[in-house]
């Protein structure tokens, strides 16, 4: 893969800003909405929170526009801390609060019914319970860090090419000197 030109890094740079930005200020926004018709404030305030770290990356993207690259890149950075900081806050504080017995007493006559006709017993099923939500808050955490993580080093990575094609002398071709 030949090495990009800071040019095209930062063309790189902005259109990820852009779809993840978008994208996160997006779908937390319609998460925290969600959450809060369901009566889950701690979700809803995470999820406003997770929008917030969308809308500094958006911001950031912006700067970049206006040849601001250190504050640009800054803000990119940031972003990803944000939201990666609060979803792993978030997971792990379900993760510290798993009750078994609240998890049993959600269930459903209909859920109840069905796990008495496949034979199971309360202990298959508080196992089930626990190894499933343990194991779904831990990818959480896995992809989150993967992800977030990822981007934040990725943006921190380009922070040079960055700044350098957006001080570069403009480039002048023969058509615009005739």
């Amino acid at each position: 893969m030949a090495k990009l030109t800071p040019k095209e890094t930062l063309h790189r740079v902005m259109r990820i800003a852009r779809l993840d930005g978008w994208s996160i200020a997006v779908f937390a926004g319609f998460c925290a909405l969600v959450s809060l018709v369901l009566g889950d404030l701690v979700g809803a305030i995470v999820g406003l929170i997770v929008a917030a770290g969308g809308v500094v990356e958006i911001r950031g993207l912006k700067k970049l526009t206006q040849h601001d690259a250190d504050g640009g890149m800054t803000l990119l950075i940031r972003a990803q801390l944000i939201v990666l900081g609060s979803i792993w806050c978030y997971a792990l504080g379900k993760l510290a609060g798993f009750d078994t017995e609240t998890a049993m007493n959600s269930m459903t006559p209909d859920m109840k019914a069905m796990i008495d006709q496949v034979g199971l017993s309360t202990a298959d099923i508080v196992r089930l319970l626990r190894v499933t939500f343990y194991g779904m808050y831990a990818t959480v955490l896995l992809v989150t860090l993967i992800y977030q993580g990822g981007l934040a080093l990725y943006y921190r990575n380009r922070r040079e090419a960055v700044r350098e094609a957006l001080t570069a002398p403009p480039e002048i071709t023969g058509r615009q000197l005739g």
